[in-house]
């Protein structure tokens, strides 16, 4: 890894939570934020962090995200129900969304939540967590109406978005939550704008060219990269790859029908008579109460078989075997203790962005 800046955590929440209030939100919506991009950040996901700090300002100062929203309901049922993000900030929307979820799953056991037109819903495992932590398994699929950046399988031009998926169960408060959470894409996005930034590298092959050719330059998604300057995948002519060849690919195709076509939002893909003059996140998520199902000791019984799959014996050389979420819990743990890394380009964009604002950057 290349130098870092380390700024400690409530240090860090408290600095973009003021850049977001001196954009124009109120002062709790401006905390939400802060609060979640540092989840992003506190859980090793760097590419959902404070990274995204500039960027959700320029959308906000472009109105293409809106503050101080609140979810439209479109329908409603027992048991399921559409709503309307009205291109809210997404660390305002998700939350209302998941919490409309585990209402509906504890009075019937589940249920079902088709979100459309959401800002950048970050992080996604933060609302697999939200679930959890009431006691709920959930499953989250994600698309992005109008943001290409993936080529399918067997093709060069951009068709998908990363296209999350995410699924997370409750545990007992003791032991690390049981939380897989992963793009269908080979690399987030914001892991290519992370290396862009002098940051990790993103593996080889991770992105192709128009010529079919396969990279791992930020270029070919950003085109030329300027120090500190913005990145606009609209500016490269090459897309990110998905994850393991048709599987990923088809993984992703499905998050489309289900958060962009099923949700009556929108797919990546273009809208008859015109150009987007904004992007937006769609969601699917399923809620499940493990006592509706008779398993009232659903959390013992996933955590005996964690044990029995962590006991599998190392490969040679190897330290071990994780389960979804045991390398988030131990990233968390070691950076609310001695800060969170950011690249120095990373930092230095924004700071700009918070003298932009009038707010003054932490010594």
């Amino acid at each position: 890894m290349a130098q870092t800046h380390t700024v400690p955590a409530e240090t860090l929440r408290g600095f973009v939570a003021g850049i977001f209030a001196a954009a124009g939100c109120a002062e709790d919506e401006a905390a939400r934020i802060g609060r979640y991009l540092l989840s992003a950040n506190l859980a090793g996901h760097d590419s959902h962090g404070v990274i995204r700090t500039p960027r959700y300002i320029l959308w906000l100062q472009e109105g293409k995200v809106l503050p101080g929203q609140h979810l439209s309901m479109v329908s409603d049922g027992p048991v399921h129900a559409t709503v309307d993000g009205n291109f809210g900030f997404g660390q305002t929307i998700g939350p209302l969304a998941v919490d409309l979820g585990i209402a509906k799953a504890r009075a019937a056991g589940l249920s079902v939540i088709a979100l459309r037109r959401s800002g950048h819903l970050g992080r996604i495992g933060d609302w697999a967590e939200r679930a959890a932590e009431a006691g709920l398994v959930s499953l989250h699929f994600v698309n992005v109406e109008g943001g290409e950046l993936v080529a399918p399988f067997g093709g060069v031009d951009r068709r998908f978005s990363t296209n999350p998926v995410c699924i997370g169960a409750p545990g007992d408060g003791t032991r690390p939550m049981l939380l897989l959470d992963f793009a269908t894409s080979l690399v987030a996005e914001g892991k290519v704008l992370v290396a862009s930034n002098g940051g990790k590298p993103v593996p080889p092959g991770s992105l192709v060219r128009p010529d079919g050719v396969f990279t791992d330059d930020p270029a070919a998604l950003y085109g030329p990269l300027i120090p500190s300057g913005p990145r606009d995948a609209a500016g490269g002519d090459g897309a990110l790859v998905a994850f393991g060849l048709h599987k990923g690919s088809g993984l992703a195709f499905m998050c489309e029908i289900l958060a962009g076509v099923l949700s009556g939002g929108g797919t990546s893909g273009p809208v008859p008579g015109g150009k987007r003059s904004r992007i937006s996140n769609g969601m699917l998520s399923i809620y499940l109460d493990p006592t509706h199902f008779g398993a009232q000791d659903f959390v013992a019984r996933t955590y005996a078989y964690a044990d029995y799959v962590k006991a599998s014996r190392p490969v040679a050389g190897g330290a071990g075997v994780l389960v979804p979420g045991e390398t988030e819990a131990r990233t968390r743990a070691e950076r609310l203790a001695n800060g969170v890394p950011l690249q120095p380009e990373t930092w230095a964009a924004i700071c700009a962005t918070a003298r932009e604002l009038g707010v003054a950057v932490p010594g």
